[in-house]
């Protein structure tokens, strides 16, 4: 992986959408365990990718219920362990945007900024089906997709007629026999099958470049905020009312400004409105030591000059 941030998406805001997330593999390189559950960044691997898809108009997620960190509708393939494209006709089956993205559940690197990306870029080539990514190899990624719905279910259709059943079909039965446009991302595209891959993805998360966001975004999601501010301005408060007040004031400052802003019932706003407050606040506290400082200078200036002392002679 050579890149961490999302590719911006390259238009206007997306178009309503359904979001349609498998998580019910075997998991068999990782010895059968349950991968949807499994932490990255203190959070589920299915929570990361819900975190990715929660503007979605209906999220369906195919798998046995389990908690997860937003609320979804559960959907199962008939039997269990059909397969991806048996358990992608379950979730389809409750959807009904016009364009619905597919993932997996596996995803640690996935964000939002994808999603809309892949949505503008299926907007902007209206004849084809589908627009998906492709990884560091340029393989194709079905399951980081978004698709034209009315494609999938008549491709879904034409491969049940044709074999009597979606189970144990692989996802390329369908992919062929659809026109996708491709979005080259090594690192959205990034999954979790193997131990190994679990363990690069942990780490990946704890480099310098990109630990704050993640800790950031996990702590959201544990404490139910869904809330974009400006992380530089409380940065920038904490910063100031460290060094212009007293080291421990940082965390209470950016502290109390969230607490204002929750007591005002406001979004980003009321809390960029609260730490101008702040810290126009700790710059005043500032500007009163320096003047205390210059105000000392003369006394300390005389006191060191020779002859001046009290008991000179």
């Amino acid at each position: 992986m050579t890149a961490y941030e999302p590719t911006p998406p390259p238009g206007a805001p997306p178009a309503a959408y359904d979001a349609v997330v498998l998580a019910g593999g075997a998991a068999r390189r990782l010895g059968g365990v349950d991968k949807p559950g499994l932490r990255v960044g203190g959070r589920a691997l299915l929570d990361r990718v819900l975190g990715a898809c929660a503007d979605a108009r209906a999220t369906v997620v195919v798998a046995d219920p389990r908690p997860t960190a937003r609320p979804v509708r559960w959907a199962r393939e008939d039997p269990p362990g059909g397969g991806p494209l048996a358990a992608l006709d379950a979730g389809l089956r409750h959807t009904t945007a016009d364009t619905v993205v597919v993932l997996s559940a596996d995803l640690p690197f996935l964000h939002e900024a994808t999603v809309h990306t892949l949505l503008a870029t299926l907007g902007a080539a209206p004849d084809a089906a589908g627009a998906l990514l492709t990884d560091a190899d340029g393989r194709d990624q079905p399951l980081v997709a978004a698709y034209r719905a009315a494609a999938l279910r008549s491709e879904l259709v034409a491969l049940t007629e044709e074999h009597g059943a979606l189970t144990g079909l692989p996802l390329r039965r369908l992919t062929g026999a659809l026109d996708l446009t491709r979005v080259p991302d090594p690192v959205a595209s990034f999954d979790c099958d193997t131990w190994d891959d679990l363990a690069t993805a942990r780490a990946r998360i704890r480099e310098h470049g990109h630990v704050l966001d993640e800790w950031i975004s996990a702590a959201k999601d544990e404490l139910g905020i869904d809330l974009d501010v400006d992380i530089k301005v409380l940065l920038d408060l904490a910063r100031d009312a460290a060094h212009g007040v007293a080291r421990p004031a940082a965390p209470l400052t950016t502290f109390l400004v969230g607490y204002a802003a929750g007591r005002a019932q406001g979004g980003p706003e009321a809390v960029a409105e609260a730490s101008r407050k702040a810290a126009a606040l700790a710059q005043r506290w500032a500007d009163e030591a320096a003047a205390a400082q210059a105000d000392a200078a003369p006394d300390a200036t005389r006191d060191a000059t020779p002859g001046t002392r009290p008991d000179a002679g």
